[in-house]
């Protein structure tokens, strides 16, 4: 920046003034400095410019798995509105790993960020260290809670449940439950709303037996416990509801491996139901029927609420529960495979 300045031919602190806002310094120096910028293609350290200020303009995003479609689409979202708000979004993946999650938190304490929208490992996030996190800067939690009582948007599994159950006992077989890999707290909460739903129509709940081993590789975790099931004898029934969109990708495609046919019509031999809407569940064979979480209004939720606890005036102001908990309503995807 000092040589910039001597480069430019002004002070230092109109320079700084500038880069801080561009606004705040007259036409005349804007266009000096802009041109000057041209010329020798400098550009500040915004890392170092943000140590120096009391609030950063640099925003926390911590996902458990970076390749999942629902957490880029989520991310996606966020660093949109992040960027339209004059933040920067960075987003770093804890890959199911905790060590990795901790290496987060610790790297976003070094870069002061003003917050942070984080989705926790859960039962294996250091909850400790998230919540010392939590008191020099706000945290919103994302698609699955860190526990009771933090900030959190994300999808009413129990809502979500009862809507596919419903619907898959009225046109079929009762649904059995194919469950997660019990990476984060929706493992738990969603085995409780397909169990809650079932019981509420007086139906017994019906739970594929799977590996309860730690993996986000939730197609082949999936599959190669399909192929298993298949060889030993079926499902408990001919319907099968399963926790993720991606586990439902697994089950459909040992079954036509199999030579099972996955699909709602009298020739089929099994009906398969996800959860989440996944970006590729309406195009894979056949079409998944689902039901959708909304993405783009969790990312947005989130990043509202973490700027409302950041104080930014913002004309869209949105209502936030006493216990800042949001939770959305799901909605169902009527296709081919159920």
């Amino acid at each position: 920046m000092e040589d910039f300045s001597a480069f430019v031919g002004l002070s230092r602190p109109t320079v700084s003034k500038y880069f801080n806002d561009p606004t705040s310094v007259r036409k005349k120096t804007r266009d000096i400095i802009e041109a000057a910028i041209k010329k020798s293609g400098f550009r500040p350290n915004i890392f170092a410019v943000n140590l120096n200020r009391r609030r950063t303009n640099i925003l926390g995003i911590i996902v458990p798995n970076s390749t999942d479609p629902f957490y880029m689409a989520l991310t996606r979202r966020i660093e949109g509105i992040a960027e339209q708000t004059g933040y920067l979004a960075f987003v770093l993946s804890s890959d199911g790993k905790p060590e990795l999650e901790e290496r987060a938190i610790e790297t976003f304490k070094s870069m002061n960020v003003a917050g942070a929208i984080i989705g926790p490992l859960g039962v294996k996030s250091h909850h400790d260290k998230l919540a010392k996190l939590g008191e020099s800067i706000p945290l919103i939690y994302v698609d699955s809670p860190l526990d009771a009582t933090s900030p959190f948007v994300g999808t009413d599994n129990r809502q979500s449940f009862k809507l596919i159950v419903d619907y898959l006992t009225r046109s079929g077989d009762q649904p059995c439950y194919f469950g997660m890999s019990p990476v984060n707290s929706n493992a738990y909460e969603r085995r409780e709303a397909y169990n809650e739903a079932m019981k509420n129509l007086n139906l017994e709940p019906r739970f594929v037996k799977v590996d309860p081993g730690l993996t986000w590789e939730f197609e082949k975790f999936a599959f190669d416990a399909t192929a298993r099931i298949l060889r030993e004898g079926g499902f408990p029934t001919k319907t099968v509801l399963c926790a993720t969109d991606r586990i439902a990708f697994g089950v459909v495609a040992a079954a036509y491996q199999a030579g099972l046919k996955v699909g709602r019509g009298a020739d089929c031999d099994l009906r398969v139901a996800g959860h989440d809407d996944q970006p590729l569940s309406r195009y894979m064979c056949p079409p998944l029927t689902t039901v959708a979480q909304n993405y783009n209004e969790i990312g947005r939720l989130a990043i509202k609420l973490l700027f409302d606890k950041l104080g930014e005036n913002d004309e869209a102001k949105i209502e936030i529960p006493a216990d800042q908990r949001i939770l959305l309503n799901a909605e169902i995807m009527l296709r081919m495979s159920a």
